[in-house]
């Protein structure tokens, strides 16, 4: 779409609206960032956002959720905190990519719980985008390209190193399908999940965490570290038994078990053995809770209620230390109350 207007006329009244999913990862929790292996997929709820051109220089948004407003001049987004941070750190990364966003009035509307574990912030990055450039005109680009954009919105404009799975997800999901993600050679597959009538479900542990903030970073860090001792590039190429002091042996055994886990994951998928799903949720919820220290006493309690009401397998999703927790509920078992069904659903997409 290209919108016009003269110099100093309102703009044309045309508005477009993107929707970004959030996602939840099946299984392959930390790896993204050591250049491993995951299995996420997108769902149905998530974040839209809607561009209307307005005349000036500014850029206008207002969250509906929060009730908040900000406003800032296209050609110096300047710096924020919250959500204002990925509206303008979106804006100055299009600019720096060589896109041309144009003065736009925001509305963003998400039936995503924000610190939930569900991606939000990916979802809101990816209909950020392709609100902004829908817009101004412009083609759509690479989708792996538009992922690695929006990875920088939150590395450098929030402050949270992310690696690149909840964007890849949000923006690559497909629906009926997982994605096996191979953050070393940067291979999408789709694998289908087919689960009967078995369900997975989320249920908020009541934990809210920030990435940026929490113990996320940290967790980069001592990886980083590791990989600095054992002079690897990513802990994908980490021995089996790495010589290390501790917790760092323990954070590298938790990946390179996670990867494994992620294959036995597609492997139960294709042959549809879903209780070794089950199977595969539990022990990567005891690597995290184990290993990678990323739990904390509500999730642990949240994961307790799951497995009291039937789940066949349960463990915390997103960068931990709250909140959601993934489980899979056997034919008739009954969630306990604020349990939320999720299926793999499309990839964000311009409504």
């Amino acid at each position: 779409m290209n919108v016009s207007s003269t110099p100093g006329q309102p703009p044309a009244a045309a508005s477009v609206a993107a929707r970004g999913p959030g996602r939840v990862n099946l299984i392959g929790e930390h790896t993204d960032y050591n250049g491993g292996l995951a299995l996420p997929f997108a769902i149905e709820r998530g974040v839209t956002v809607t561009a209307t051109p307005a005349a000036g220089d500014e850029v206008v948004a207002h969250a509906l959720d929060v009730g908040e407003r900000d406003a800032f001049p296209l050609a110096r987004p300047g710096r924020a905190e919250g959500w204002r941070a990925f509206v303008r750190g979106t804006v100055a990364e299009l600019q720096a990519a060589g896109h041309s966003p144009r003065p736009v009035e925001l509305t963003i509307d998400s039936d995503l719980p924000a610190g939930s574990g569900l991606s939000s912030s990916a979802a809101l990055e990816a209909a950020l985008c392709l609100a902004l450039l829908a817009a101004a005109g412009e083609p759509e680009p690479d989708r792996h390209a538009l992922a690695r954009l929006c990875s920088r919105v939150e590395n450098e404009w929030v402050g949270a190193q992310t690696g690149l799975l909840d964007q890849l997800a949000s923006l690559l999901g497909r629906k009926g399908h997982a994605l096996r993600i191979d953050f070393a050679s940067g291979d999408v597959d789709p694998v289908p999940l087919e689960l009967g009538d078995w369900r997975l479900v989320t249920l908020d542990s009541g934990a809210s965490h920030e990435h940026a903030s929490g113990g996320y970073n940290e967790r980069r860090a001592e990886c980083a570290r590791a990989c600095e001792l054992l002079e690897i590039e990513t802990l994908r190429d980490a021995p089996e038994d790495p010589d290390l002091p501790a917790p760092l042996w323990r954070r590298v055994r938790h990946v390179s078990s996670e990867n494994r886990r992620v294959e036995e994951m597609v492997r139960a998928l294709q042959r549809g053995d879903v209780e070794a799903v089950g199977r595969l949720l539990d022990r990567s919820h005891a690597s995290l809770r184990d290993d990678y220290e990323a739990s904390v006493r509500e999730v642990e309690a949240t994961v307790g209620r799951l497995k009291a009401a039937g789940a066949a397998g349960a463990r915390m999703v997103g960068g931990g230390f709250g909140g959601h927790v993934l489980a899979l509920l056997s034919p008739g078992a009954e969630p306990p109350a604020g349990a939320l069904e999720v299926g793999p659903g499309p990839a964000a997409r311009l409504l």
